[in-house]
């Protein structure tokens, strides 16, 4: 029977490669997870995620539990079945959801009551509730059930909100029923107070947990402040746990948190841009809407084997996105995808190689580069149709 684990294989610095064994395959890190919150990665069939290279996706329990609901999905076979994914999947735990709706929630010390953002009708999740949700999706990883406090937030709030997430996380362990090769990871707090993310993983370790998240990050503190805060969080994780920061982000806030030791990622950010036309490539983001691709032959990047730049020319991207054919967003969203993995795989290859230094800096490089205007930039051959 396969036993989760994540396995080191090199290291530079901070950087780490390795692997994230389960019972669903194993996956080489660092690693992105594309999200498919609703059992779909919008746009994108399985196969076109399969070819961008990932090998984990994420769902998130708000909503796989409003519709279609997590029984239904539990007599279809579960979520690997139902969303063609035989890989491993990480579930969110909905709390973020759930504090994101607002005057639509209330809190208390057991849980949330909320009514659904679809239809109005009213749930309560609770940190046993979205385990044993979890556990019916046939999540690989689950995630414990905290509360993610807006921020800016004065320090007294935030750590009353940590506490209590931590009392949470005590709860979540005890619903969750370990298996072979499956994971749940508890949820760091504290906002972007050094004490506080210390209290935190004390407290989560004290509890143990297969994996440890970094969450409320991401949410307006600025990158500088975000990386300052895995400075000193990072560190105190145990080392041969896999880490995994939440809701990030932008290729360089990749980058810094990979070199801070980081080995799980997730993001809106690639599918979200690629259905409003933005292009995230080596020299930098497009903008497919722009007059200026409306004659332009050439691909969005000559290093990019996906369907969109092998097969089409900006030129024909901003016609699709000019005359809103779902087309457009189904391409740059795959590219997109493609991109990112492109990213983590050059980020995991320059750590075994012992060149991540150099690596980082090339990177950085070419992203302050404005596209590549003046550049060769030649169109791939398309072979003809058999």
């Amino acid at each position: 029977m396969t036993t989760f684990r994540w396995r080191p294989e090199a290291r530079a610095g901070h950087a780490r490669a390795g692997w994230l064994d389960t019972a669903h395959g194993s996956v080489p890190t660092p690693t992105f997870m594309p999200v498919g919150t609703a059992g779909t990665v919008k746009a994108m069939t399985m196969d076109s995620v399969r070819a961008t290279g990932a090998g984990i996706v994420l769902g998130n329990t708000y909503h796989l539990m409003l519709r279609p609901g997590a029984e239904r999905v539990r007599a279809l076979g579960g979520l690997h079945r139902f969303m063609d994914w035989p890989g491993p999947i990480l579930t969110d735990s909905g709390g973020f959801q759930v504090m994101s709706l607002g005057p639509l929630r209330k809190l208390d010390q057991d849980g949330v009551t909320f009514r659904s953002h679809i239809d109005g009708s009213r749930h309560r999740l609770t940190p046993e509730r979205s385990t044993d949700i979890q556990h019916a999706l046939d999540a690989t990883i689950t995630m414990c059930f905290d509360e993610c406090p807006a921020l800016p937030a004065a320090p007294d709030v935030i750590a009353k909100s940590m506490r209590m997430s931590m009392r949470w996380a005590e709860r979540c362990r005890t619903a969750f029923i370990q298996r072979p090769g499956y994971a749940q990871y508890g949820i760091i707090q504290g906002g972007t107070e050094p004490e506080l993310r210390a209290e935190s993983v004390r407290a989560l370790t004290g509890i143990g947990f297969e994996g440890y998240a970094i969450g409320g990050l991401a949410v307006g503190e600025g990158q500088e402040l975000m990386f300052a805060t895995l400075d000193a969080t990072v560190p105190l994780i145990p080392d041969a746990s896999p880490r995994y920061l939440m809701g990030v982000g932008t290729p360089d806030d990749l980058l810094g948190s990979v070199e801070r030791g980081v080995d799980m990622f997730d993001c809106v950010m690639p599918t979200r841009a690629g259905r409003t036309a933005r292009a995230y490539t080596e020299r930098g983001t497009l903008n497919l809407r722009n007059a200026r691709h409306a004659t332009d032959s050439r691909p969005i990047s000559p290093h990019c084997d996906c369907l969109a730049c092998s097969r089409h020319s900006r030129a024909y991207l901003h016609h699709l996105f000019r005359a809103n054919e779902i087309l457009g967003p189904m391409l740059l969203t795959w590219h997109n995808l493609a991109y990112y993995q492109r990213l983590m795989r050059g980020m995991r290859a320059a750590i075994v190689d012992g060149a991540f230094a150099a690596h980082a800096d090339h990177l950085r490089a070419q992203w302050a580069m404005d596209d590549w205007s003046g550049d060769e930039m030649p169109f791939p051959d398309i072979p003809p149709v058999a």
